[in-house]
């Protein structure tokens, strides 16, 4: 097959397995070279106390409906499911816990002046933030990144103590350093049109599909992966394992052990370090950890910080950037937990370096645990740990080349399964609508 290829796919995460899969379905020849021993990159599963669990993501934006629509067209449609409806929890810099507001995008407010607004972030704050109304909608319109429109809008409070911890849960980056398009796409747009961010962000909820604002699937995430690999077995789409590439250009891939390969298309669907590190760029990255624990504790049986919380950064005695109580937010966690708690923590390197032993990291994450929920809970309690760790993003990695190879994934769409699928269907299409026709 390999002497006469209709497309190369190197990387085998959730954006190659779906490129190839569209490819293949379409009756093209296809090969993905994935380096490492398994699919699916950073959507895997772990075993938990017994408990299949998502080791990555668990979770997916339902602003679009990329992820619903593919997990419908590969038989995981009746398994879509939305989390508890109590939502997140927020503790501030001091240690104050507090609802997550409930009309925001990425933190920031909808109605600068609500209740839950206003406990979290103060009434003078608020009223600033409330300024955001009489400005022109230019003011902050060309700020290329979230953090600046963020503060010359609505002040620092709210990026500081809304806006920062909400995207650093979800984004593991600060403000600062997003692209706005990337990460609330239509956001500057809306704000030019309602000349305030504030009623930028209701029209974006508006406009956004009813219901709760992330999904999950029955089972876990990694369900789509095991769906996606029976897939290229059905399409005949080749899957080498253990296949590092050395260089690519837009007429095929050199391995490392020498072998050449060619084909009418290359798509290289790399997360930004891998991606980087294969256009010979420099690669800086720190590590995510997460972190999970399985616990009996009937003191959380009540949910006393919603589905999850997350945690603004310099909150006292607390590393964990957020947590998640994944019995809660999910039924069927629940339900395979059989009465026991399922907490995932996540740490930003230096907090939780690679070198930190799993006792002493177990250790940090039951008293985060404690701290985060209100709660003194028993060590003797804890019947499972696991540690996975994941390389942060790193941000502007592939850059367009003139190369003529095809980019998909992490690098170019951004960490959320919603943008990374929605941007790999996009470009598999092009191609067949275009190179492979």
């Amino acid at each position: 097959m390999s002497g006469s290829l209709d497309a190369i796919v190197v990387g085998g995460g959730i954006a190659g397995l779906v490129v190839a899969r569209d490819l293949g379905k379409a009756g093209r020849r296809v090969v993905l070279l994935e380096a490492s021993e398994r699919l699916g990159g950073e959507v895997m599963r772990h075993t938990v106390a017994g408990i299949d669990l998502d080791a990555g993501a668990e979770s997916f934006a339902t602003k679009t409906d990329s992820v619903a629509t593919l997990a419908t067209q590969i038989g995981l449609g009746s398994e879509i499911v939305a989390p508890d409806p109590r939502g997140a929890w927020i503790i501030q810099a001091d240690g104050a816990p507090f609802p997550l507001p409930k009309t925001g995008l990425l933190g920031i407010p909808g109605t600068a002046m609500a209740k839950d607004v206003i406990d979290v972030i103060g009434t003078g704050a608020a009223l600033r933030a409330e300024l955001d109304s009489l400005l022109p909608g230019p003011i902050g319109a060309k700020e290329q990144k979230l953090g600046p429109l963020v503060r010359r809008r609505m002040g620092r409070a709210v990026l500081d103590k809304l806006v920062t911890p909400v995207v650093m849960g979800v984004h593991s980056a600060h403000p600062d350093t997003l692209d706005v398009d990337r990460v609330a796409p239509g956001l500057r747009a809306a704000l030019l049109h309602q000349n305030s961010l504030a009623r930028a962000v209701r029209e974006l909820r508006e406009s956004s599909a009813a219901g709760s604002a992330v999904g999950g699937i029955r089972g876990g995430v990694v369900r789509l992966v095991d769906e996606l690999v029976a897939d290229l077995e059905t399409y005949g789409v080749e899957v080498r394992l253990g296949a590092s590439v050395r260089s690519v250009d837009g007429t095929g891939v050199v391995l490392d052990g020498g072998e050449a390969l060619s084909a009418r298309a290359v798509v290289v669907a790399l997360g930004g370090r891998d991606s980087a590190l294969l256009s010979g760029e420099r690669a800086d990255t720190g590590v995510i950890t997460l972190a999970t624990l399985v616990i009996r504790a009937q003191e959380l049986d009540t949910a006393p910080r919603g589905t999850g919380v997350l945690v603004t950064p310099g909150a006292p005695g607390i590393r964990a950037k957020a947590l998640t109580h994944a019995s809660i937010k999910w039924a069927w966690v629940a339900e395979r937990a059989e009465g026991r708690h399922v907490l995932r923590l996540s740490y930003d390197s230096p907090v939780a370096e690679p070198a930190t032993t799993d006792a002493d990291l177990r250790q940090v994450a039951l008293a985060d645990a404690s701290a985060i929920l209100g709660a003194g809970l028993d060590p003797a309690a804890v019947d499972g740990f696991a540690r996975v760790e994941w390389a942060s993003p790193v941000r502007g990695a592939a850059p367009a080349d003139g190369s003529g190879v095809v980019r998909v994934g992490g690098a170019v769409a951004g960490r959320g399964l919603a943008g990374v699928i929605a941007d790999a269907r996009a470009k598999a299409a092009d191609l067949l609508e275009g190179a492979l026709r």
